[in-house]
């Protein structure tokens, strides 16, 4: 957590020295202007936005009613082995508790697979929201341009501590974004 800090204390200065530099630039360099955009804003009102998010969601509670299932089916399966355990020869333990640990490998594989950090789930996040990315990213860059725009922060960032409404371009993105359908 401490290294985390001072990431961001470092950041945070390196930051605010490029805006006192910035700001003190000649003429030339005063025509560049620093904007802010709210991404979040934005992907808000992207209805693919929308869709992705509602397609991920429904295909993450598939995966979790599966898993859920798989679970109490194994619990089940071991509460009666474990009922009918002392009547059982010893070779038809060992095989009911191989066929027990089988099971059990098999659901922490179908975790694994599906709600990992390289599973199908994240996959399909990554799937899904990079051509938003990009939309987003372009309309961003096309209405900087437009608006001869320099820099543009996102208000999401940490180190964005104070930004002017008036520096604000999330509207304008979103009707740039509306306006190419």
């Amino acid at each position: 957590m401490k290294s985390s800090f001072f990431r961001n204390s470092a950041i945070l200065g390196v930051f605010i020295f490029f805006l006192i530099g910035f700001s003190t630039q000649n003429k030339a360099l005063a025509n560049n202007t620093i904007a802010v955009v709210d991404i979040e804003a934005i992907v808000k009102e992207m209805p693919e936005a929308i869709e992705a998010d509602k397609q991920l969601k429904d295909i993450s509670q598939k995966y979790q009613d599966s898993l859920t299932k798989m679970q109490k089916d194994l619990e089940a399966k071991a509460q009666n082995y474990q009922k009918q355990k002392s009547m059982m020869a010893a070779d038809k333990q060992q095989q009911e508790e191989e066929k027990l640990q089988k099971e059990y490998q098999t659901l922490a594989m179908f975790q694994q697979e599906k709600f990992s950090n390289t599973g199908e789930l994240v996959q399909m996040r990554e799937k899904y929201l990079e051509p938003i990315r990009l939309k987003v990213k372009n309309a961003i860059e096309a209405v900087a341009k437009d608006e001869k725009v320099g820099l543009v922060l996102s208000k999401d960032a940490a180190i964005v501590m104070f930004a002017d409404a008036k520096l604000d371009i999330t509207f304008r993105v979103i009707d740039k974004i509306k306006r190419e359908k």
